[in-house]
């Protein structure tokens, strides 16, 4: 009985040890890169992947949307930044011209500090015994004495007047230019909103005057239509009774000099019936010659009113052309501040959602102790 704990710890020993090794040789199995293999559903990996794609191609489809708003965006702010520098440059120009009229060197309190031409204007060392500008060397003047103390006190005093006064004047020039700087820019946006406001009534006139137009237009219209019909019957009446009259004159009541119409043709006769043109004939073609000229005055009127009316037409398309065009720039200025509009909040919607990822959805960081806890086993 002694030997039975010995035997069954060796054989608890072997199976233990057994168990080990089959764990050492899985886990170089499952930790070898080259040997592993890891069973994946195909169908839910493509269906992952054509969800991606179209994702990208919605994203790709919506960035170039907003590079074209972007583009269009930055061209809009060219053209404000050279208006801008236009004006600048304008104000510049501007403040030029008043210096140089105004501001010249010269009239500068300090100009005699940096004056080009100040040796010229210099007087000599010495003027006389009693200069004030000799030096102690010359025996003129000695340390001390101050003999012009009141003078040269009058003077500065005199001096420092002059130059109040003149700091005074400047500040008044400098209040009088600002003032007519802003006189000057009130004016001209005066004259702007003036000139808006003259552009916009010759718009309300173009309209009322395009609108006159066709009601004259269409009143001519049913007038010519009116006239038509009218001459329509005449015309017919006129035909009824010459008609009526020509039954009148005819063979079977009167005696017909047509009976002399050879049967050739109108243009023969038979000599021995034809007794010459009755006067009747004369007189029909006299009246024929009469309404051909009358015809022929009458398709020149209409031909010159017609080419009137034509050239009427033609203004009024061109001025409707311009009114059309000035209201499709106007949409297109509104376009524009919608599309700023959309702008300023699709960033502020992106900062916002910026702002909410970096302080909600991305604040917890992952630490060391959360990776070393993988690949520690096989199980």
């Amino acid at each position: 009985m002694s030997g039975l704990g010995p035997q069954r710890d060796r054989r608890e020993a072997a199976a233990l040890e057994r168990r080990r090794q089959r764990e050492l040789q899985r886990q170089s199995r499952i930790f070898n890169a080259r040997v592993r293999t890891i069973g994946v559903d195909k169908d839910a990996l493509d269906t992952q992947v054509k969800d991606r794609k179209i994702q990208e191609a919605a994203e790709k489809a919506r960035n170039e949307e907003l590079a074209n708003e972007m583009k269009q965006n930055d061209k809009i702010m060219c053209m404000l930044e050279e208006r801008q520098k236009n004006d600048i440059r304008n104000i510049n120009k501007a403040i030029s011209e008043f210096q140089k009229n105004f501001q010249k060197p010269e009239t500068r309190r300090e100009f005699d500090l940096s004056d080009p031409q100040a040796l010229k204007k210099d007087r000599p060392a010495r003027l006389s015994d009693n200069d004030p500008r000799c030096t102690v060397s010359g025996l003129q003047k000695f340390m001390g004495e101050d003999l012009n103390y009141d003078q040269r006190m009058k003077l500065q005093k005199e001096q420092l007047r002059e130059w109040s006064l003149q700091q005074q004047r400047d500040w008044k020039n400098a209040l009088a230019d600002q003032k007519f700087a802003d006189d000057l820019y009130d004016k001209n946006r005066i004259a702007l909103d003036q000139k808006a406001m003259e552009q916009q009534r010759k718009e309300e006139e173009n309209r009322h005057a395009v609108c006159a137009a066709t009601k004259d237009f269409n009143r001519s219209q049913a007038a010519e239509l009116a006239e038509r019909k009218k001459l329509e019957k005449r015309q017919k009446m006129k035909d009824d009774m010459d008609e009526i009259s020509s039954l009148l004159q005819g063979d079977l009541l009167s005696e017909n000099p047509e009976q002399a119409v050879s049967s050739f043709g109108r243009h023969r006769v038979i000599t021995d019936r034809w007794k010459g043109m009755t006067q009747d004939q004369l007189m029909a073609i006299r009246y024929s010659q009469q309404q051909q000229v009358l015809e022929k005055l009458r398709l020149k009127e209409e031909e010159r009113r017609r080419d009137a009316e034509w050239d009427r037409q033609t203004i009024q398309a061109a001025r409707a052309q311009l009114v059309l065009e000035r209201h499709q720039q106007r949409q297109n200025r509104e376009c524009r501040r919608a599309l700023d509009s959309i702008n300023a909040e699709l960033s502020q919607e992106q900062k916002s959602k910026q702002i909410y990822l970096k302080e909600e959805a991305y604040s917890n960081f992952p630490t060391g102790q959360y990776y070393a806890q993988f690949n520690t086993t096989s199980r």
